[in-house]
């Protein structure tokens, strides 16, 4: 867990909704930290007073806890154990295991002074008949690996030292894995992480979706898993995708690519980030982009060439931190000309951002600045670069793309 507890956020945003008529609801990718933060809870309440016996913990991924159980089993399983008229803290983990879930968590929000903590590694959690039933009565709280950050505030290193190479450091991110518990594995070597990674991206194309989904075409939906992740930060939609691979042999309906698609976001494995029509000021629902919860997980999906764009690499986890920041975050399109990110942050307020890897030649300069000249408003707009000499123009401001990563 030390490798966790820095992140106080999560911890402070808990305890918050602590005792609140509110199911708190914890997603996000496998192994990104969900248990660990529930069990920080814990020991929260713990300290703060709360006895054991008023606590249940059950772990879904356990087939004891829920093979041949029905959800109203384990529902009378919990009721047994609950204290009369004390305060009661119920931790269902990974609990979209249960068929028929929604009828088990919402039982127990029903159930007076019985305080209702969630957790899954599926997006659908929230797309079933639980926020129907749910509606307006529960709070999600998204967790994502660590921010470069928080890597490197878990490495125990100073971030406030300015000397420090933090190109090399940002390398050392993408290179290895921003889950927690691959960081705690580095001391061990790569291999190590390697593997971690490996086992994880099984355990989430096997059980997350192979099973659960029913996929036959095993070997299609890998194909389709590595082909999108060669293509972090480009436009990509179904009928390109589809006509891509049939030029490679591989024939996938673009419904079923679809599909597909929406499976591995669901499991929060790729994020996808819709165009917006600066002109016309809509949402368009086509050439969608996709970004790579974890940079790491590009060793195994892509391999040796997964460095070749080091541009859309950086867009890749500066995407990341956008949302983990909470803006919404879309593409833009106005008058021919791409933005990478339109972002509407928590307080409503609109922001640009144009992300290059250097500012190496006037034409890579200039197609990053021009590019939000022709947006003629007055919101803030930003070029990031890992450039140590920064140059504002136009009311641009050009940031070094560390400091901003780093900034509180």
């Amino acid at each position: 867990m030390k490798a966790f507890t820095h992140r106080k956020e999560y911890l402070e945003k808990l305890l918050s909704y602590k005792d609140e008529d509110l199911i708190k609801v914890v997603s996000g990718l496998r192994r990104s930290g969900k248990s660990t933060l529930l069990e920080l809870f814990r020991e929260e309440l713990v300290q703060s007073g709360i006895k054991n016996e008023q606590i249940q913990f059950i772990n879904f991924e356990l087939p004891e806890n829920y093979l041949n159980k029905t959800w109203d089993e384990i529902y009378f399983d919990i009721k047994k154990k609950i204290i009369p008229g004390a305060p009661n803290y119920v931790f269902l983990d990974e609990v979209q295991n249960i068929p028929q879930f929604e009828k088990l968590v919402d039982g127990l929000f029903a159930t007076e002074k019985v305080d209702v903590y969630i957790t899954g590694s599926n997006a659908f959690l929230l797309s079933s008949e639980l926020a129907t039933l749910l509606s307006g009565r529960y709070i999600e709280i998204s967790i994502l690996p660590f921010s470069f950050k928080e890597y490197l505030t878990a490495r125990e290193i100073d971030t406030g030292n300015k000397y420090l190479n933090f190109e090399a450091l940002f390398f050392d991110y993408i290179n290895e894995t921003s889950l927690p518990k691959g960081v705690a594995l580095r001391n061990g070597g790569y291999d190590k992480i390697y593997a971690y990674l490996e086992a994880i991206y099984e355990s989430i194309i096997e059980k997350d979706i192979s099973q659960r989904y029913e996929i036959r075409e095993k070997r299609a939906f890998g194909n389709l898993v590595k082909f999108v992740a060669s293509n972090i930060g480009s436009n990509l939609s179904p009928s390109n995708i589809a006509s891509t691979l049939r030029q490679e042999d591989q024939n996938i309906h673009h419904s079923t690519i679809e599909k597909y698609l929406g499976y591995l976001e669901a499991c929060f494995v790729f994020y996808k980030v819709n165009r917006f029509d600066l002109k016309g000021k809509k949402q368009l629902v086509t050439q969608e982009k996709y970004y790579l919860v974890d940079p790491g997980l590009l060793n195994i999906l892509v391999g040796k060439e997964r460095m070749t764009d080091r541009g859309h690499i950086l867009e890749n986890v500066v995407y990341l931190e956008l949302i983990r920041r909470g803006n919404k975050v879309w593409t833009g399109t106005a008058r021919n000309t791409e933005i990478d990110f339109v972002c509407k942050t928590t307080t409503g307020e609109v922001e640009y951002f144009q992300i290059a890897w250097q500012l190496a030649s006037e034409s890579t300069i200039e197609r990053e600045f021009s590019a939000l000249e022709k947006i003629k408003d007055n919101y803030p707009k930003y070029v990031l670069t890992t450039d140590s000499f920064t140059q504002n123009r136009s009311g641009i401001k050009h940031l070094n793309v560390f400091d901003w990563l780093l900034a509180d």
